[in-house]
């Protein structure tokens, strides 16, 4: 995951770069208003660095469903790789500052958006008159490369309705044990309500490595300050059996390294950490640096991460 947000798209250059010239499967990167992900990734193919991508996730306020179908495909056309399409609702107040107002339901408005979207990109005509979409149309015919429809998921109901519409389940700072007992049978359970197979699993993940000058509080709360005051997130991270209050970020920081929602560690205990999310069945694990790059900068971030890739992967980057 790109660790930072852009604000000049020669920035995620390296980022590419590493994903091109190790094991590395994609590059990642969450919603933006600096640059724009899908406009940062193209940058990077037309650059020459033409990886596979992952939007984990953009928010739906921000635009129709046909203009995210239009932006999704044309990434991948741009890049000639696969795009992972992430989707999500965001913030209360931010759908309230778009839109006049809240979704009066999350999960509906997100199962009306995904089934457009989703209608758009397999090339058919959509007609969708819901409480939140409306929607008579579709894409000019194009192959592409594949493109798989994610949706941010926290929570159980989440979960099951990704299991039901989404190819990919997105999560992030949701502890392996939490991901093993809650997240991923409830994607089970709405896949098998829909009949179809369960989606993938993409787990981000924010880590550290330990050095005698930093603590992994400090790391953790560089990191993810703002997720660990948000309301969603702290209902999470309770449910997983952490003692967060959303009040105080310096106990709420140790208290997500104590309960493995934020992994710190040595290479080897780092590794170890990861495995175990590839033990209970994620397909995809992304690396997500920002505690470092926010605090020891880029070329610390860099380091770990040619370290991490190396020892998982077998990455090699000079």
């Amino acid at each position: 995951m790109i660790p930072f947000v852009p604000r000049r798209p020669e920035q995620i250059l390296p980022y590419a770069a590493l994903v091109e010239w190790t094991a590395a499967h994609a590059l990642w990167q969450g919603q933006a208003t600096l640059i724009e992900p899908h406009q940062g990734f193209v940058y990077a193919a037309g650059a020459g660095f033409r990886v596979p991508t992952g939007l984990g996730v953009t928010l739906m306020p921000l635009r129709h469903p046909y203009e995210a179908a239009l932006q999704v495909r044309s990434l991948a056309l741009a890049t000639g790789e696969p795009v992972v399409a992430g989707f999500g609702p965001g913030p209360i107040s931010f759908q309230e500052s778009l839109l006049g107002e809240r979704y009066r339901s999350q999960l509906g408005a997100i199962r009306e958006y995904v089934t457009a979207v989703r209608g758009l990109l397999d090339g058919g005509v959509v007609d969708v008159h819901g409480e939140y979409v409306q929607c008579k149309a579709m894409l000019p015919p194009a192959v592409s490369p594949p493109i798989e429809i994610g949706l941010g998921v926290l929570r159980t109901n989440m979960a099951r309705l990704a299991g039901e519409v989404a190819d990919v389940a997105i999560t992030w700072l949701t502890p392996v044990d939490y991901l093993a007992g809650t997240v991923m049978p409830a994607l089970r359970e709405g896949a098998e309500k829909a009949g179809r197979p369960a989606p993938r699993l993409a787990a981000m993940v924010p880590l550290a490595m330990t050095r005698p000058d930093r603590t992994p509080t400090e790391q953790a709360m560089a990191s993810n300050a703002l997720h660990l005051q948000a309301p969603h997130y702290v209902d999470m991270l309770r449910k997983a059996g952490l003692d967060v209050t959303g009040k105080d970020p310096a106990a709420d920081a140790k208290a997500a390294v104590a309960g493995g929602a934020f992994l710190s560690g040595d290479l080897d205990e780092l590794v170890a950490a990861l495995k175990e999310y590839e033990r209970v069945g994620a397909d995809e694990i992304i690396l997500n640096l920002t505690g470092v790059f926010n605090l020891q900068g880029q070329k610390e971030a860099m380091n770990e991460l040619k370290a991490l890739l190396g020892a998982l992967v077998g990455g090699t980057f000079n």
